[in-house]
């Protein structure tokens, strides 16, 4: 047996928590006083990168990526090789179909930007033609704390240009813009100098509130009322 193919008889877990505050680091410094106490195995909660500031690491945002606020692949290398080293096998809880949406997951972003023909739209179940006819190949965000229409009264919504690319920022969530649906004042707007007082002056006053409407009804989700979520919303979630 070689130290990548360790069969251990599971017979006591250990779990940790891991967090900004606990990384793989701290529990390497852990393994031998858990040799100590006769542990088994240690028992992981999951390493995947998950956003920004998660406490539990169930919200996993890159599943492709060791974390790099819990120390990355290297420090679970270290730890794994320090636990066989001591006669110990290591467990990771990972929950497959748990996934934070938002713009930390670059997946469900280029979901957001391409709908249906995302290369990635397989990885969440969305109905794409399910009851909701205004929905037809569209996702429901049901993320406003108000109408559509009021919270665009209320100058709630900012375009921003962000590396050439436009994303719609609704305090402290954004979204991307489809190119395609980006008319050519609007794209000139968003280009050079005073990006963001001409994307504001774009915006501002009812005619402005309308081409915002009109940009936003041509992206392949639709921002809603949160409390839309219970009787539209058409996507698997955990909650």
């Amino acid at each position: 047996m070689n130290q990548h193919d360790v069969r251990l008889p599971l017979t006591a877990t250990y779990r940790l928590q891991l967090n900004e505050q606990f990384t793989l680091h701290h529990a390497l410094a852990l393994v031998p006083y858990l040799e100590r106490l006769g542990v088994s195995h240690l028992y992981l909660s999951p390493v995947l990168t998950a956003r920004a500031g998660s406490t539990h690491g169930y919200d996993v945002a890159d599943p492709t990526h060791v974390s790099d606020a819990l120390g990355g692949e290297a420090a679970l290398v270290a730890l794994a090789h320090a636990a066989h080293a001591c006669g110990m096998g290591v467990l990771l809880d990972i929950v497959p179909n748990h996934m934070g949406i938002g713009h930390d997951n670059p997946y469900w972003d280029d979901v957001l930007l391409h709908g249906e023909a995302s290369r990635y739209a397989s990885w969440f179940d969305v109905a794409w033609r399910g009851s909701v006819s205004a929905l037809r190949d569209k996702i429901l965000l049901p993320v406003l704390g108000s109408p559509l229409r009021t919270v665009l009264e209320r100058g709630e919504l900012r375009l921003m240009a962000v590396e050439g690319r436009l994303r719609l920022h609704y305090f402290d969530r954004h979204f991307p813009i489809d190119p395609a649906t980006v008319e050519p004042e609007l794209a000139r707007r968003a280009s050079g100098n005073d990006a963001e007082l001409k994307l504001a002056e774009w915006a501002a006053g009812a005619e402005g509130r309308e081409r915002q409407h009109a940009l936003l009804s041509r992206q392949h989700y639709q921002l809603a009322y949160w409390r839309s979520a219970r009787r539209d919303l058409n996507y698997r979630r955990f909650f």
